[in-house]
Parts: structure tokens; C-alpha cells; sequence
């Protein structure tokens, strides 16, 4: 009984919702809902429950990219085979600014946000099914896998002692000889820095949007330590007292909560200013990368050493080691060959012992 007056209540308040929705002019029967409509409540309901950065990419993908294709189709009519053509003609003129079509890789995300949104619809008992679930890998444009473009070491400590007397030769040491990506540059404090214990430790991060930057915890809520070359911890300390004194002269007292890369003002950089200074920089002098490729060529320094994938992984902060033998599996064949190497030398060193 109890059950029942509980589903009565339940239907009672969504009653009484609806009612307020067709008063307030607001509710739309589904049938009568267009994808443009949907989408458009959908990120209403999506946005509290993402970050800003998210939500900005979110609604980029749904409302500039897969709204102008589907977007009046309406909900409960909207097929596979519609998916699959908008997919088609994205690719060869779905750019908003200019003439061309849409890379593969962005095409894929309008796919996930696309279906992450229509399962959203299932789950409200607005959709029977997600045709989304309905489209195979062949269905969508194929992304040709680039290997990333790295620098070896010799390279790499060219370029950074060309930017020796610079404000991006710090940001640029952390990316290459730590693995960090920008946002947690720029969020790096000294007291994230253990000169005694030789470490770092990466708990945060700085998310810049189109309203403004904020702090937040590291890529997938994953706090990190990593150990830091003798290298580095010499040049953060150099660092460390002479921007103690550019910020004395600013009249600024640092401490532990100071950032460690500051501007000349003493402020802040924000991450997509790390990326703009130090690309002018690294293409002035014709490199191959840019500042996440140094993070990029640190784990193939790693790797080129036989460092155990699992010790990359971590240092760079992936989710998986699937995540990172996917992107360097192609730096790795020197560590077969290595393998092989011991394997031969164990069963020649066992025939002998015969």
C-alpha cells in the first residue's frame, strides 16, 4: 500500500508540474519537440552538473555544430540514417567561419555530446530508443590516428636554453622535464613544491572559459606527486629568489600560496596565455612542438629510457595506462627490442647452466 500511495505522490507532483509548465507557457508535448528545443533544455539541465569549461565545449558541439544539421528535425522523428548524413556533411561543410567541412575528431565529439543528450532523452521517457545506439564506428567519419609530434632531449635542452633568460623558461622546464599540462602550470604554487623531498605535488588546476579563469582540482579529480630531476629543482630555486624580488619591488610579500609563474606584474598568467607566449617562441626558432608537445616529449624521454609505461602514466596524470600506450605506442619499439635483448640473454645464460 505504502508503495502505491508513494507512486501516487510521485504522480501527483508531476502533475502539478506539467500543469505549471502548460500555464506558464513553457511545455512542449515531446512529439512536437524539434532536436534544437530539446538540446537547448537539455544543456539547461546539463550545466550545473559540468564544469564551466565542459559546458562551454557542450554547447559549442550542440548548439553551432549539430543544430544547424538536425536541429529541426523533431525529437521522437529523428532517425539514424539523418545522423549519419548531417555526420557526412559536417565533414565537407560543416565549418562556421570560413569554407571546408569539420575535422573527423570534432565530428566524433558531436557524436558523444549528441548521444550523451539523447540517452538523457530515453532516461525522461521521451525517446523509446537512442537512434544514436543504432549507428556501428562505420557510420561516423574515421579519425586517422596522428602520431604526436615530439623533440629528443638533445632538442629539448636547446630549446630551453634558448629561453634561459625568458618568463616562459619555467613554465617550459615544468612542461618538459615533469609532463605538466598548462592549466597546472599555471596553477603550480610553491607550496606545491618540495625542495627537501624533491617533489611536486599536482593537485590543481586553472580552467579558462570565455567568462573568465577559476581554479579547480586536476584533470578527472587525480591529485598526483611527482619526483623532480636534480636540474629542476636547481632552477626553481634560482627562480624562486629572483622572483622574490621582482614581487618585494611590486610591494608584494610572497609566500607558500604565491604562484610560481608569474607575470612581470606579478599576476597571474592564464593557461591560453602560457600556450600564445612560448608557441611564438618555439616557432620563432622553427620547432616541431609547442608547449604540450614538451609534455608530450617528456614521456617519450621516458620511454626512449625503458622507464616502465606504468611510471609515465603517472607522471603525466592519464586516467589509464591504456590512455597512454593508445598515444606513445608508437615511441615504444625500442623497448620490445630491449625485451627481446634480456629474453636471450636469460635463455642463453640457462643453455649454458644445461
Amino acid at each position: 500500500m505504502a508503495l502505491v500511495q508513494g507512486h501516487e505522490a510521485a504522480a501527483q507532483i508531476e502533475c502539478a508540474r506539467l500543469i505549471s509548465e502548460r500555464q506558464g507557457g513553457s511545455y512542449i508535448e515531446p512529439a512536437k519537440l524539434t532536436l534544437r528545443q530539446y538540446l537547448e533544455k537539455w544543456l539547461t539541465f546539463k550545466q550545473p552538473n559540468v564544469s564551466p569549461r565542459t559546458f562551454e565545449r557542450y554547447s559549442e558541439l550542440a548548439l553551432k555544430n549539430i543544430v544547424p544539421l538536425l536541429g529541426n528535425v523533431m525529437l521522437t522523428k529523428l532517425q539514424p540514417i539523418q545522423i549519419s548524413e548531417a555526420y557526412a556533411e559536417a565533414v565537407k561543410k560543416g565549418r562556421r567561419k570560413g569554407k571546408g567541412g569539420l575535422s573527423p575528431r570534432t565530428v566524433h565529439h558531436m557524436h558523444r555530446v549528441l548521444r550523451q543528450a539523447l540517452a538523457q532523452a530515453v532516461r525522461w521517457n521521451m525517446l523509446v530508443r537512442n537512434p544514436c545506439d543504432l549507428l556501428v564506428k562505420e557510420d561516423r567519419p574515421k579519425i586517422e590516428r596522428k602520431p604526436v609530434a615530439v623533440i629528443d632531449a638533445e632538442a629539448t635542452m636547446q630549446m630551453l636554453e634558448a629561453a634561459r633568460e625568458s618568463r616562459w623558461f619555467v613554465p617550459m622546464l615544468l612542461a618538459a622535464l615533469c609532463g605538466m599540462r598548462r592549466g597546472e602550470i599555471a596553477a603550480l604554487r610553491w607550496s606545491d613544491v618540495k625542495f627537501d623531498q624533491g617533489q611536486i605535488t599536482i593537485a590543481h588546476s586553472v580552467e579558462q572559459t570565455k567568462a573568465g579563469c577559476r581554479e579547480k582540482e586536476t584533470k578527472g579529480s587525480r591529485c598526483r606527486t611527482v619526483a623532480m630531476p636534480g636540474l629542476l629543482v636547481e632552477e626553481l630555486k634560482a627562480w624562486r629568489a629572483t622572483q622574490a624580488q621582482e614581487l618585494l619591488r611590486l610591494g608584494i610579500r610572497p609566500d607558500g600560496g604565491t604562484r610560481v609563474v608569474t607575470k612581470a606584474d606579478g599576476e597571474s598568467p592564464t593557461p591560453q596565455s602560457l600556450t600564445d607566449m612560448t608557441s611564438r617562441f618555439m616557432k620563432e626558432r622553427r620547432s616541431a612542438v609547442r608547449l604540450h608537445g614538451l609534455r608530450h616529449s617528456h614521456a617519450s624521454h621516458l620511454l626512449a629510457e625503458n622507464v616502465h609505461p606504468k611510471v609515465v602514466q603517472e607522471r603525466l596524470g592519464h586516467y589509464s595506462i591504456a590512455i597512454t600506450m593508445d598515444i606513445y605506442s608508437h615511441l615504444t619499439p625500442n623497448m620490445h627490442a630491449d625485451a627481446a635483448a634480456r629474453l636471450d640473454t636469460a635463455l642463453r645464460a640457462a643453455q649454458k647452466a644445461m
